[in-house]
């Protein structure tokens, strides 16, 4: 797959010129003031179609499309869904104590634990900062539930599958938290349904500058 920051060769950077002159513009036209034939075309139009260079329009041609190569990446991050790269919640009942919150923590290997009621609806959210701050206490950690130290609804930061990675990137940034909740809003509630962290967000960087977003 390719982004819109590939290299091009000399040969699609022709193709791009020519349309650019002449579009809109056939394949078969494109390949005759190459002196090539249109099969031998077809991979690298595909390729500069894909990544957003040109735009095909069936028995009309192709069009340049006339974006930098820096607004074909933005296209490509807007187009990102939290669908996209979404993780399993891990997740843990409010009657439980801070204790078994740590040690769940540590056996997921996970840096934030969401905290559902008896219905399994969402009631609140554990950070790695609030079971540390817990323990620095003289408390016995198994008596205390982790409801006690929980950010609790509405105040809950939070996200549906739908929504643009990017825009929950930008609510990560600004409430300085490490993931969120992946929300579905149904009649009994609120549902947990995914988690989207700062990590999800490292694999899609790495998935466009490795070309597996189109």
């Amino acid at each position: 797959m390719v982004v819109s920051t590939i290299e091009l060769s000399k040969r699609q950077e022709q193709i791009v010129q020519i349309v650019k002159d002449n579009g809109p513009i056939t394949g078969e036209a494109i390949a005759d003031r190459l002196n090539l034939t249109r099969a031998t075309l077809r991979p690298d139009l595909a390729i500069l179609t894909m990544a957003g260079y040109l735009e095909a329009r069936p028995r009309v041609g192709y069009f340049y499309t006339g974006k930098t190569g820096q607004q074909l990446l933005a296209d490509r991050i807007n187009k990102i869904k939290v669908m996209d790269y979404q993780s399993i919640p891990v997740v843990i009942n409010e009657s439980i104590s801070v204790y078994d919150a740590i040690v769940t923590m540590f056996l997921e290997d996970v840096g934030t634990l969401f905290v559902v009621d008896k219905s399994s609806l969402l009631v609140g959210v554990l950070s790695r900062k609030d079971l540390l701050r817990a323990s620095l206490g003289n408390q016995d950690l198994k008596s205390v539930p982790v409801t006690i130290i929980m950010t609790r609804m509405p105040n809950i930061t939070m996200c549906e599958k739908d929504d643009l990675l990017i825009d929950v990137a930008h609510k990560l940034i600004e409430k300085q938290i490490d993931a969120l909740p992946i929300v579905k809003q149904s009649e009994r509630g609120i549902e947990v349904i995914g988690r989207i962290t700062k990590t999800n967000m490292t694999k899609a960087l790495v998935g466009l500058a490795g070309d597996e977003i189109l």
